[in-house]
């Protein structure tokens, strides 16, 4: 939090500065942008963390308290760089603009302008292009607690957010485009909602905790009562009730109008344009955890970039709200078989229609962001290029809609609803079309915005404004002929004005003419005006101040019907549907994506997959080698085994990718793809730690394993690398080998389990659906190829010390492991031990292994309930400590 006032008092400032501890002490958490002229200035502490965070220099501007005020300012015409890059650094800013014209005259009073704050920039209300990501959305959360802990009966800190099945109340809103949804979730769902909306602000009550997301909060905020809440937002909408738009639970409501009440607070008080608040249910998305999302790099790689994600890989769109679409679509894969094969059937459609899809493709370049140009204007922020990005987003639409109409009558349904949308506001578009100018400046108060000959008054002020040298050379013409003097000059005086200027031989004729008043002489000239010069000179001046004044006016009128017209918003997220559907259709025009077959079943075969991020980074004509994938119900966990660098973590992030791209409906990299709806992903893929809050590698591990175990279910697709790997052999072959289990005959998902543990091959007897399966590994003169092939079967050997070669550890300290690794090896001439509880020398006698065994063949795990389960459990315990007594 920023506050100016922390070392200073008002008393004794100049009216000035009392001004700025004014509107300072209504926005303490914000650096306030203080305009004086052409700039905007900070003070005091403000001014020391601009001039840091800006790298500006730091100067002083009179003094306070005995003490220079520190200062550093920023041009107006250049603010929204510095805004940029000081929103990155967390800050807020509080616009206070002057709000007074300059007085003018010998009776105007002194003293400073007024001013007032006409917005608060936070990160999660932005709309200027130049501080967003074009094909990002920038979400604002609100998130509430239960409505019985909220309020004066609020429950002790965090009570009921401790709490997995605490029910909670989100809302986000994107201001730049108007989104703005709702969702009811538990206190478990909540790491899933963050991480798939990735919000840029937080709103959320004092103590609430958010994890990895903190350094997204929000100053603190005073969470509204139920009913309360309730009233705000249909008052918002000018609707009686919001249950107009749907049914809300109470907690939904209430983070609904905290975000409204937010984001009218941040914008003066002024609502911008927001789409219904619309409810929305995770029962259709499939649930992604944080540390999956981190895991597989699917809208931001690890280290905060974009490229090397799989977003950038798949992206073909050619719009911003395109990229964004498509951005949701990958972040929130769908759980219902109906809804993904609709999105199939389009760019299906697309792929197999050439020409209509390069001419809808040609017809979307040319379409602007028509969502983030609407919500500049309902905020009256927006410019001229706003209004021309509506109109050439209509005539784009035009486009697209002919691009398409040829064939409209075989149009699968998805697609069909998107064009359907596109026909419409063809009055507006062609009153912008004759509105505005052809070249638009960058600003209103540019002028030129409005075309010539749209408005006969504005035309007016122009002529005059524009052509007064032309108006006063046609003047001086006729009044030379009028009296008669051909040397007659009219002329502008810094006192006078304009002026009638002739020789002094001609003044006597002059001063017997009507309409003539003599102004001044001098020993050569005379001067003389009319009523007509007299008003000229301030009709030029107030013709530009009244030619920008009616431009002003016919813009707003402009921008008025342009939000007026309902269906534009419609029309936006229709153009952006075909731009996400044309991208699919281009991925798979190449013909090495296939659409995927999504069944409601247990489904699970992929043939020829491939990584679509690492395959798009790979240097041009290297070829990528795919590999199967086969997760079927009678081997539905694979146990991969083999040396680190042969692949294993490409193979597992490439099967997980494969089913958020199946299920977002989109192709898939791969020959072909069957896949049952998966309901929960996980994937814990390579090794990470968390010092800042004291977790080791280990610890970070060993957290992510506990949330998979205890949230995955039958219909889940686990995919974990190297369990136990953190901790001593033992410890972690133990921890390996009871998760293997656990997965398999617990929770009972289809996993994909790789282990550098190669003893763990021997489960493949115990546990019937576990398939065993190894990368193949060629060893040609003492060295060894990794070929990037998933084959069944199992490891022999880890191949550590070939991989330390590898890596560039120096040759005799991996001569040394090579000679220490034999001696090892001879422990174990005889061949690998068994894992202990199958260890039947040791143990079990041969006649009893084999009566166990049998017993546990002829079970059917499957169908066993809980009690008896545990009925069986205590049987074979009783009977193993009977055996153990006999020996």
């Amino acid at each position: 939090m920023i506050s100016g006032m922390t070392r200073y008092s008002p008393e004794g400032a100049t009216p000035a500065m009392a001004q700025w501890f004014a509107l300072k002490a209504e926005n303490p958490e914000a650096l306030l942008f203080f305009r004086m002229g052409d700039f905007y200035e900070l003070f005091f502490d403000d001014a020391t963390a601009a001039a840091a965070a800006l790298d500006i220099a730091l100067t002083a501007r009179g003094n306070h308290a005995g003490e220079p005020i520190p200062m550093c300012g920023v041009p107006v015409a250049a603010a929204s760089a510095y805004l940029a890059r000081l929103i990155r650094r967390g800050f807020r800013v509080a616009v206070a603009e002057q709000t007074e014209a300059p007085r003018k005259g010998k009776g105007a009073s002194k003293g400073p302008l007024a001013r007032a704050v006409v917005r608060v920039i936070t990160p999660g209300t932005l709309t200027e292009d130049e501080l967003l990501e074009p094909g990002r959305s920038n979400l604002l959360l609100a998130l509430v607690e239960s409505t019985a802990s909220t309020g004066r009966g609020r429950k002790s800190k965090n009570a009921e957010a401790a709490q997995p099945e605490a029910p909670l109340g989100a809302a986000w809103i994107d201001v730049s485009t108007g989104l703005f949804e709702t969702a009811h979730i538990t206190q478990k769902n909540l790491a899933g909602l963050l991480g798939r909306l990735d919000p840029a602000e937080i709103l959320v009550p004092p103590g609430f905790p958010l994890g990895d997301f903190e350094s997204c909060r929000a100053p603190d905020v005073l969470v509204p009562g139920v009913e309360a809440a309730r009233q705000r937002l249909a008052s918002a909408f000018s609707v009686a009730s919001v249950d107009a738009f749907g049914t809300f639970s109470d907690e939904e409501a209430v983070a609904a109008a905290l975000a409204v009440e937010y984001v009218q607070r941040s914008q003066a008080g002024k609502l911008p344009r927001l789409a219904h608040p619309s409810p929305q249910t995770d029962g259709g998305i499939l649930g992604i955890d944080p540390a999956t999302r981190a895991s597989l790099d699917i809208l931001r790689a690890r280290d905060g970039g974009m490229e090397h994600t799989l977003f950038s890989a798949v992206n073909r769109a050619v719009t911003a709200a395109g990229a964004r679409l498509l951005a949701e679509w990958l972040a929130a894969p769908l759980t219902d078989t109906g809804r993904i094969a609709a999105r199939q059937e389009g760019w299906v459609w697309l792929r197999d229609a050439g020409t209509c899809r390069d001419s809808l493709r040609d017809a979307l370049k040319k379409a602007p962001d028509i969502a983030r140009a609407l919500g500049r204007l309902s905020l009256g922020r927006g410019q001229p290029r706003d209004l021309a990005s509506i109109r050439d987003g209509l005539a784009a639409a035009r486009e697209a809609a002919s691009a398409l109409g040829g064939s409209k009558a075989d149009l699968p349904p998805y697609l069909d609803k998107a064009v359907s949308r596109l026909g419409v506001a063809t009055d507006l578009q062609a009153e912008l079309t004759r509105a505005l100018a052809e070249n638009l400046p960058a600003r209103l108060e540019d002028g030129g915005v409005i075309a010539a000959g749209y408005d006969g008054e504005l035309d007016g002020y122009r002529g005059l404004r524009d052509n007064s040298r032309r108006i006063v050379a046609g003047l001086q013409t006729d009044y030379a002929a009028r009296f008669g003097v051909a040397s007659l000059k009219i002329k502008h005086h810094a006192q006078l004005g304009y002026v009638i200027e002739v020789p002094v031989s001609a003044s006597s004729r002059m001063k017997d003419q009507d309409g003539l008043m003599f102004r001044q002489g001098t020993a050569s000239n005379a001067r003389f005006s009319t009523e007509e010069l007299s008003g000229l000179d301030a009709k030029i001046a107030e013709a530009g101040e009244r030619a920008a004044a009616r431009e002003k006016g016919l813009f707003t009128a402009l921008a008025e019907a342009v939000l007026a017209e309902q269906d534009v918003p419609v029309l936006a997220k229709a153009l952006a549907v075909l731009d996400v559907l044309q991208s699919c259709a281009a991925l798979a025009a190449g013909g090495s994506w296939c659409r995927p077959v999504v069944t409601d079943d247990g489904a699970f075969d992929l043939h020829g997959c491939r990584h679509p991020v690492v395959e798009a980074a790979l240097p041009k004509g290297t070829r990528f080698t795919p590999n199967g994938c086969d997760l079927s119900p009678k081997r539905r966990v694979m146990l991969l085994t083999g040396p680190n660098m042969a692949g294993k973590s490409t193979f597992l992030r490439q099967t997980a990718l494969a089913i958020i791209l199946a299920q977002g409906g989109f192709p898939v990299a791969a020959d072909k793809a069957h896949i049952g709806v998966v309901d929960q992903l996980f994937s814990r893929v390579g090794a990470s730690d968390d010092l800042a809050r004291g977790r080791s590698t280990f610890m970070v591990e060993m957290t992510e394993t506990a949330a998979i175990l205890n949230q995955a279910g039958p219909r889940s697709l686990v995919v974990v690398d190297e369990i136990g790997r953190g901790t001593a052999t033992l410890d972690g072959l133990a921890i390996a080998w009871s998760v293997l289990e656990a997965l398999h005959s617990t929770v009972r998902c289809r996993a994909i389990f790789a282990t550098h543990f190669h003893e763990l091959s021997g489960l493949v007897d115990t546990l019937p659906r576990l398939s065993p399966h190894t990368m193949a590994v060629r060893e040609w003169r003492g060295q060894i190829v990794f070929l990037h092939e998933v084959l069944a079967g199992s490891a022999k050997k880890s191949w550590g010390v070939h991989v330390a070669r590898l890596a560039g550890v120096p040759t005799s300290v991996v001569e040394r492991a090579g000679r220490l690794l034999r001696e090892l090896e001879k422990d174990h001439a005889t061949g690998p031990k068994p894992l202990p509880l199958f260890d039947t020398q040791k143990t079990i006698p041969q006649e009893d292994e084999t009566t166990l065994r049998k017993r546990l063949v002829d079970l059917d795990v499957d169908a066993l309930t809980p009690r008896a389960a545990l009925d069986m459990l205590y049987e074979l315990h009783k009977e193993a400590m009977h055996d153990t007594k006999s020996a």
